[in-house]
């Protein structure tokens, strides 16, 4: 059995939260003209872009009203190091600011594997790339 791990990271913005959640809940192919250095697009496999359910590349959960959005990787790359990995994006309104929070659920295929800093780094990243664009419109 592997090694069952956690990793949180809450990034504040000066961007619309409620922009973002909906940029990555009904609109997960506009990521890609965003941040395309980071992502390359996405497809639908089975269902419509913003519904709960749908197959994109990955399955996501979309709670409005407390703008959180639950992905499960289904297929590629990340699980050849882990046995399951859940990505859950959370916007938290503050007031002036709002903060988007990054929590990556896991589990590793064996004690030694790699934790997912480098994905934290990516997101962290890809976080920025599109406070950036919304506040240059």
């Amino acid at each position: 059995m592997g090694v069952l791990g956690k990793m949180e990271v809450e990034v504040d913005i000066k961007s619309s939260g409620d922009v973002f959640h909906e940029l990555f809940g009904s609109k997960p192919h506009h990521v890609s003209n965003i941040t395309p250095d980071k992502v390359h697009g996405c497809n639908v496999h089975e269902g419509e872009f913003g519904q709960p359910g749908s197959v994109v590349a990955w399955d996501y959960t979309i709670d409005e009203e407390n703008k959180l959005l639950r992905f499960k990787h289904i297929e590629g790359s990340l699980l050849e190091e882990y046995k399951s990995f859940i990505s859950t994006i959370h916007v938290i309104n503050k007031g002036e600011i709002s903060a988007v929070k990054w929590t990556m659920d896991f589990e590793k295929l064996d004690d030694y594997g790699p934790y997912p800093t480098k994905i934290m780094d990516f997101v962290i990243g890809v976080t920025r790339d599109i406070e950036a664009h919304h506040l240059n419109e």
